[in-house]
Parts: C-alpha cells; sequence; structure tokens
C-alpha cells in the first residue's frame, strides 16, 4: 500500500506542477498566446492544478505538499484511510511521502519545460524564467517572507486537517477553491509557494536544465519556501486537531 501511495504521490504531484509551472509560463513568457495574462490567471490555474492533481494522487490521500503531511503527522491524523487500509502518521511514512512530493515536483517541472522550450529559448528577463520554476518574494526580508509562508500555509493546512471532519465536504474543488483564495489574498509578497517540494523540485530542475539565458536559480532564497511551509504545517495541524 505504502508503495502505491509514493506513486500516487508523485504522479499527482508532477500534474500538479506541469500544469501550475505551466500557467505561470504561460503567462510570463515571451510569445506565449496568454502573455501578460495577469496575477488573477496564475491564481486560478494554480487552484485547477491543485484540483487535478488531487483527484490523481486519491490513492494517497493527496497531500501533494510536505507541509500538509507534516501537519496531518502534527495532528495524529492517517495519512490516507481508504481502500487498501490506512496509512498510519509515522516518521518514516511521512519521509516516503516528502521523496514522492518532491521527485513528482521534478518531473513535473520538467514536462512544462518541454512543453514551453521554444519560449524558454527567446530573450526574456532571467528573474522571469526562473519565477516560471520557484517562487520569490516581491520585497526581499528574509525574515517577513517566512511570516508570509507561515501563515499562509497554516490557512491551507488547518482547512485541509478540518474539512473532513465538516458537513459540507466538496472534495478536490474545495481544495483547489482555497488555494486560489490564499493565492489571491496571500500570495503577492512571497508568491505563496506554501509547498516545499512544488519549490525546491523545479528550483533543482531549473538549475539543472540546459535553459537559454537562465542567470542564478536564487539558492539564497531557497529555504525560505521550505522553512516557512513546514512551520504553517505544523501550527496548521496542531491547531486543526484541537479546532475538532
Amino acid at each position: 500500500m505504502l508503495m502505491d501511495a509514493f506513486w500516487s504521490e508523485v504522479l499527482g504531484t508532477a500534474i500538479l506542477l506541469l500544469l501550475g509551472g505551466g500557467v505561470v509560463a504561460t503567462v510570463l513568457l515571451p510569445k506565449s498566446k496568454g502573455f501578460d495574462g495577469g496575477w488573477l490567471l496564475i491564481n486560478f490555474g494554480w487552484g485547477l492544478a491543485v484540483f487535478a492533481g488531487v483527484y490523481i494522487a486519491f490513492k494517497s490521500g493527496a497531500h501533494l505538499n510536505p507541509a500538509v503531511t507534516i501537519g496531518l503527522f502534527a495532528a495524529g491524523e492517517p495519512f490516507y484511510n481508504g481502500p487498501g487500509g490506512p496509512i498510519d502518521p509515522t516518521i518514516g511514512n511521512m519521509l516516503v511521502y516528502f521523496a514522492a512530493e518532491l521527485l513528482g515536483a521534478f518531473l513535473g517541472a520538467v514536462l512544462m519545460f518541454l512543453a514551453f522550450k521554444k519560449h524558454f529559448d527567446e530573450d526574456a528577463d532571467p528573474a522571469a524564467k526562473l519565477a516560471v520554476f520557484s517562487t520569490g518574494p516581491g520585497i526581499r526580508s528574509y525574515g517577513w517572507n517566512i511570516v508570509t509562508e507561515v501563515i499562509a500555509t497554516f490557512v491551507l493546512v488547518f482547512w485541509v486537517v478540518i474539512q473532513s471532519k465538516t458537513p459540507t465536504q466538496i472534495g478536490p474543488l474545495a481544495v483547489a477553491l482555497i488555494v486560489v483564495g490564499i493565492g489571491a489574498s496571500l500570495g503577492g509578497p512571497t508568491g505563496y509557494a506554501i509547498n516545499p517540494a512544488r519549490d525546491l523540485g523545479p528550483r533543482i530542475a531549473h538549475a539543472l536544465l540546459p535553459i537559454k539565458g537562465k542567470g542564478s536559480s536564487d539558492w539564497g532564497y531557497a529555504w525560505v519556501p521550505i522553512v516557512g511551509p513546514l512551520i504553517g504545517g505544523v501550527i496548521g495541524g496542531l491547531v486543526g486537531a484541537a479546532y475538532m
């Protein structure tokens, strides 16, 4: 069952990053049909990417995000509780989920690059090409950037923990809408990573892929979208468990 969950997370997170990175590429890369489509297009694109990823990853509970996994661990909630039996929130199982999510995010970013290869070949600001793969702050202030990511991820994970206990469950659509809401409301300062794998996997892909004129992968900032969401995930899990 755990290996089924592993590949479920790989596939779901890969689709998440293919579609999520794809909408950013559509808006930012030269000669794209959706060039300059705006922030809300990105928000809705990421929401629909989550919608698709959650459906695909049904065999694992569709975490797609180490912050969700660690939040469920902190809450003592099973990682999965469906056909085939539950997957318990243990450290070993959590590490398996982390590995699957990171691998899936990397693969999804590579597929997105292949889909937009000719557009990456066009002259563009290296920062815009990096932004297709990973997040970056509007105003670089590491402490406050961490605060933003903690708050935004707390909202996501707290909601994930409590929504399964409420009588108004609407499944993957609800997850998509909360992600759109977080992006529209709290995404401006940092680009709302809210997911360490979503940022780190594609950032590694950016560093390794032969992207014309790509510039730096900004490793100096890379710890922020890892640490902030993990802290927010733990707090969201603990508060969610106490609330319920």
